[in-house]
């Protein structure tokens, strides 16, 4: 199955945290494309440190909830600690945005990933490696969600994508 993966990190060398979180993920799935690393605004929460984000695209036999355990494991190795409260700083945060085109809806796990249409952060790096991706519930493609959300300010391009 062909998924999409988002990374971000504001505490420590962001850009090693997401390297090495992109690394470790490795073990579990085979990544096939890395977009541009960018520098963001924090969502929520604005009296912290900028982040950086990026999205991976890559295949996997892993089931969703595999996948989920598989990036909570390297968040954890990672120093991610429990949060306190919601968009607190992170060494690395790994979100699961899309599965394939499936749907899931538990207490654990939304795929989709029920924010990446408000979020700026997510949609310029996915655009980016994936511009042509259908959403499976609203069926925009990732151009048309980025451009319906009109606002990108605050996302700037920190290094260029890098061949996997």
């Amino acid at each position: 199955m062909t998924v999409y993966l988002g990374l971000g990190s504001n505490l420590g060398d962001r850009e090693q945290n997401i390297s090495r979180a992109i690394e470790m993920l490795s073990h579990w799935l085979h990544v096939e494309k890395i977009s541009s690393y960018y520098e963001t605004e924090p969502v929520g929460y604005s009296q912290q440190p900028r982040f950086l984000n990026a999205v991976c695209e890559a295949t996997t036999t892993l089931a969703p909830e595999e996948l989920l355990s598989a990036g909570k494991k390297i968040e954890s190795a990672l120093g991610r600690g429990k949060n306190t409260f919601p968009n607190t700083p992170r060494i690395i945060d790994i979100d699961i945005l899309f599965y394939a085109d499936r749907t899931v809806e538990s207490t654990q796990l939304n795929i989709p990933h029920p924010r990446l249409e408000e979020r700026a952060f997510v949609l310029v790096p996915l655009t980016e490696i994936a511009s042509e991706l259908v959403h499976p519930v609203s069926g925009r493609t990732a151009t048309e969600m980025l451009k319906e959300l009109g606002m990108i300010e605050g996302v700037t391009k920190w290094k260029e994508a890098r061949n996997v």
